[in-house]
């Protein structure tokens, strides 16, 4: 795994901010896992990329449907939350792993809690953690993971 960049955001607004520039630089056939503790600020990253794409649409954390997509924007989001999955087959029995298949993917992926279903997200991709360093204060990191698939 290889840093990229490391940022620290001094409240909700700022991470939003993040997570908006970055939605400008990148295209469909993007994996990116969110690694964080509860109320790390996972799913305000998500809100800013989604709005960074030009959508409007309400993000939510995906917690209880499993998946959220967003389509008013450049290109789809679909934004996961596998904190309630327990293993890789489980996922992979939602069909969720054609989502990972980066030749195929017609938009960008993010996971939350991939920790539940390792081994599922075996393409190359992005981990953005975000760390609690205060009430308000976090730092992002993003780092360059290589996968099996490429």
């Amino acid at each position: 795994m290889e840093e990229i960049l490391s940022v620290v955001t001094n409240s909700e607004r700022e991470t939003m901010l993040v997570g908006e520039k970055l939605a400008k630089t990148v295209g469909k056939g993007v994996v990116f896992t969110l690694v964080g503790d509860l109320g790390a600020g996972k799913t305000h990253f998500v809100k800013g990329f989604v709005k960074g794409l030009g959508s409007d649409e309400l993000v939510s954390s995906p917690t209880f449907t499993l998946l959220n997509v967003y389509e008013n924007g450049l290109v789809p989001v679909y934004h996961f939350d596998m904190y309630r999955l327990s293993s890789k087959e489980e996922a992979e029995e939602l069909g969720f792993n054609e989502y990972f298949d980066l030749k195929n993917l017609a938009g960008i992926v993010f996971v939350e809690w991939p920790e539940q279903v390792e081994g599922l997200i075996n393409c190359s991709h992005i981990q953005i953690k975000i760390e609690k360093l205060d009430d308000n204060k976090r730092k992002i990191t993003l780092s360059n993971v290589i996968g099996e698939n490429k």
